[in-house]
């Protein structure tokens, strides 16, 4: 279609306006230069229609890579894409063992997608919002489409971000309710101690949550906006977010014990600002920094009481400043008691993008340099806090950087990668057969997921059909004494274009359910 309006730089100028993601799309054209960006993508096009291959190619399977299996079933609608799934309790992974599994859809529809494994049988529930002005997806600017011409196919209205599971099996999201500036008076009254110390205009996601076993919704309206969700191990009751952007600068929890006690939204959350101690009294003051940053990944520490995030670098954040990794320490009494550490890698690596912490109280990031990092606080030498605290240059000591595979761009620095991922998941408790503790990152650039097992790089692929591109995963144990069979990684389709994938426009998105047998041929 767009190939017909004349030659390839118009072709792509008019692919980049097409369907209802054009604004995403020209946001990030225009920080690469959009008249250089559309002839890179012209030149790279028309060098591939002569005839050019790529100049590196990935290796075939190797030892344990080669015993992957894999178990795929369709799910949601066509028109629909996924961004997440949950299947447990990531704090304890034997929670819903062989039931169903949940997802998220974020923009494209309110319809939650639903598996059952044991019966294969895909279904949808309707996920509800508080304000009937609410704002829908099919309202966002867009252009003509080649596979979907003039109608717009999303009709969302909760973006739903990301689900997660508590010990009772209830699936929680970060949903939106009602729009982003219709905010309680709680959330800037100063009537609670985050309001009076950081009040909230706005907030543009929330909070809900599912349950299964009476099928009925409720909604948490929230003064803190909301993108990724954990629950704390250590204080299994407390629900730690994240806020996607660095706009809030803000950190929010919700106590659900507290919540499903009184039902009292107001009473059950609070949020703090990301300060960092850099008068070095110990506690936060008028002398520290504060900066304007917020988590976009979100993981409750496994050895203590505190919280470690990532914010993102300026091509998301669009604020500059480098990304950072940040652990909060709320402290006796939150928010007014809490500080927060900031840490960038060192060179060659840079900006993180997403989190997650082992049960060693090791953390993981992806950046996006081409490296998959770990940082381990336990190794800084020096103080964390005082003048120059609040640049996160600090102990350089404690990162461990490891190469993406895969071929670098012409001209680029040798020591990173092209690839890149989206996020990280540590699998704790050898749900997938690696081991424990072992990162996975869903490295987007390869199609692929990378696991970091022994300082070497395991590169798991799913053959067929081509376009495996996943966003996070999950681990579940659905029977320890099974061995390899009864435990399983799932995750689920992460792109929004379903239809450029084998099937074009009938094309679903799908689970993948990932284990790993002791050999290739092993029943």
């Amino acid at each position: 279609m767009f190939s017909k309006d004349g030659n390839s730089y118009q072709a792509w100028a008019k692919r980049t306006q097409s369907g209802q993601a054009m604004t995403n799309m020209a946001t990030g054209l225009g920080y690469m230069g959009y008249d250089a960006a559309i002839k890179n993508f012209a030149d790279w096009t028309d060098r591939i229609a002569a005839g050019e291959l790529p100049f590196d190619k990935p290796q075939r399977p190797q030892g344990v890579e080669r015993n992957v299996v894999v178990t795929m079933w369709d799910w949601s609608s066509n028109k629909a894409y996924l961004h997440d799934l949950v299947s447990t309790d990531k704090n304890q992974p034997t929670v819903n063992a062989n039931g169903k599994v949940y997802g998220s859809t974020e923009e494209s529809t309110d319809l939650v997608p639903v598996l059952d494994p044991v019966k294969h049988v895909a279904s949808e529930i309707k996920h509800p919002y508080k304000d009937p002005e609410t704002p829908s997806s099919s309202s966002l600017p867009k252009g003509t489409s080649a596979y979907w011409g003039d109608k717009p196919i999303w009709d969302g209205h909760t973006s739903i971000h990301n689900p997660i599971m508590d010990r009772q099996g209830r699936v929680w999201f970060t949903a939106r309710i009602r729009p982003a500036g219709a905010q309680p008076k709680f959330c800037t009254d100063g009537s609670n101690a985050s309001s009076k110390l950081a009040p909230l205009k706005e907030s543009p996601r929330h909070l809900s949550v599912y349950d299964p076993s009476t099928a009925k919704w409720q909604l948490i309206d929230t003064c803190f906006p909301t993108h990724h969700l954990y629950f704390h191990p250590k204080s299994p009751d407390v629900l730690w977010t994240s806020a996607g952007g660095p706009g809030s600068g803000v950190v929010g929890w919700l106590d659900t014990k507290k919540y499903f006690s009184s039902g009292d939204d107001a009473a059950s959350q609070r949020w703090a600002p990301i300060v960092v101690d850099t008068n070095a009294s110990g506690k936060p003051d008028e002398g520290d920094t504060k900066l304007r940053a917020a988590f976009y990944g979100v993981t409750p520490s496994t050895v203590d009481d505190s919280v470690w995030g990532q914010s993102m670098g300026i091509g998301f954040a669009r604020m500059a400043q480098p990304g950072f990794v940040m652990r909060m320490v709320p402290g006796s009494n939150p928010p007014d008691t809490t500080l927060t550490e900031v840490f960038v890698p060192p060179m060659p690596g840079y900006s993180p993008r997403g989190i997650d912490m082992g049960n060693d109280g090791v953390v993981w990031v992806p950046l996006a340099s081409g490296h998959m990092a770990s940082f381990d606080r336990k190794k800084c030498k020096g103080p964390l806090n005082g003048p120059d605290a609040a640049s996160g240059k600090h102990c350089q000591e404690g990162w461990t950087l490891y190469r993406m595979p895969g071929p670098q761009f012409k001209g680029v620095d040798e020591k990173g990668s092209a690839n890149h991922a989206y996020y990280v998941w540590v699998d704790r408790y050898n749900t997938l057969g690696l081991g424990k503790d072992v990162p996975i990152f869903q490295t987007n650039g390869s199609e692929s997921l990378m696991a970091v097992v022994g300082g070497k790089v395991v590169d798991i692929r799913v053959p067929y059909p081509m376009g495996f591109f996943t966003k996070n995963v999950d681990g579940r144990i659905d029977d320890a004494k099974a061995g390899w069979k009864g435990r399983a990684l799932w995750t689920t389709s992460g792109t929004r274009t379903n239809f450029h994938n084998e099937g074009g426009k009938e094309n679903r998105p799908k689970v993948y359910k990932l284990q790993i047998r002791p050999n290739p041929l092993a029943s």
